[in-house]
C-alpha cells in the first residue's frame, strides 16, 4: 500500500511540475474517472440495466476527459460530438461481435484460482464482456478526437482562407500521424496486460491453433481490434464534425479551392 500511495505521490508531483495549472486539472479527472469506474462496478452490482448504466458511466466519463484536458471550449465541443458519435457506433459493434465470439465469463487456466469459490453470483458474463469492451476503447477515442479536434482548429484559425477540401485534406494527415501512435499504444499496452499469460502458454507448448482459439487470447485481441477501430472511425468522424461547425459559424471557406 505505501507503494501505491508514493508513485501516487510522485504521478501527482510530475503532474504538477510539467503542466502545472492543466496537471492538477488531469489527475483531479482521473480521480473522477475511477470514482465513475466504481459507480459502474457498484451498479451493476445492484442489477440496474447493464447497457443504460455503461452508457451514461461512458459518456461521464468522456465529458470529463475531454473538457478537463483543455480549455478552449470550442475543440472540446467538437472532440466530445464527434467521441459520442464513434461511441455509439463502437458499442453497435460491440454487441453482436461478443455475442458471436462467445468469450465471455472465465477461461480454463482460470479454474485453479476460482476451485472453491462459489461462482452462483448472478452475473451474466456477457453483459460484463460487453462492459470491459466499451470502457477499454473510451480512452483511445478521447485522445483521437482532441488531438485531431485542437489541430484543425489551430489550423483554421491559423489560415482563415483555407477552403473544407484543403481542411479534409490536412485533416487525413494529421489523422495518418495520430494513427501511428494510437494504435502503438493500444497494442503494447494489451500486450504489456498479457505478457505473463503469453509466457505461460508458451511454457505449456500451446500450438497456434490453441493459442489463437484460446479464450482469453481472443477477448483481448477483440478488445484491441475495437479500440482501433474506435481510433479509426474517430478520424473522418472529427473532420466532418470540425469542419461543419467552423462553416455553421462563418469561420471556413465553403469552396474547394482558395
Amino acid at each position: 500500500m505505501s507503494t501505491f500511495l508514493w508513485l501516487i505521490f510522485i504521478l501527482f508531483s510530475l503532474l504538477i511540475l510539467v503542466a502545472r495549472k492543466q496537471g492538477l486539472k488531469a489527475f483531479f479527472g482521473l480521480f473522477i474517472n475511477l470514482c465513475a469506474i466504481f459507480l459502474l462496478i457498484v451498479l451493476i452490482n445492484w442489477q440496474f440495466n447493464v447497457y443504460l448504466v455503461t452508457i451514461l458511466i461512458s459518456f461521464g466519463i468522456l465529458a470529463v476527459s475531454i473538457y478537463l484536458s483543455a480549455d478552449n471550449q470550442k475543440v472540446t465541443n467538437y472532440a466530445f460530438t464527434s467521441s459520442l458519435i464513434v461511441l455509439a457506433i463502437v458499442i453497435i459493434l460491440i454487441i453482436p461481435i461478443n455475442y458471436v465470439a462467445n468469450v465471455q465469463g472465465f477461461a480454463t487456466e482460470s479454474s485453479e484460482e476460482l476451485e472453491g469459490l462459489l461462482l452462483s453470483v448472478g452475473l451474466n458474463f456477457s453483459n460484463i464482456a460487453f462492459i470491459v469492451t466499451v470502457i477499454a476503447s473510451l480512452g483511445a477515442i478521447a485522445e483521437a478526437s482532441m488531438a485531431i479536434s485542437a489541430d484543425l482548429n489551430e489550423l483554421i484559425e491559423s489560415t482563415p482562407e483555407i477552403t473544407t477540401a484543403s481542411l479534409y485534406k490536412q485533416g487525413i494527415i494529421i489523422g495518418s500521424q495520430i494513427i501511428g501512435t494510437a494504435l502503438n499504444t493500444l497494442f503494447f499496452g494489451v500486450l504489456g496486460d498479457n505478457l505473463t499469460l503469453a509466457m505461460f502458454y508458451m511454457r505449456l507448448n500451446y500450438t497456434f491453433a490453441q493459442l489463437i482459439n484460446d479464450k482469453l487470447v481472443v477477448a483481448a485481441i477483440l478488445d484491441l481490434l475495437i479500440a482501433m477501430i474506435g481510433v479509426l472511425l474517430t478520424i473522418p468522424v472529427t473532420i466532418l464534425i470540425v469542419s461543419r461547425g467552423h462553416i455553421k459559424n462563418g469561420s471556413l471557406n465553403k469552396k474547394n479551392s482558395n
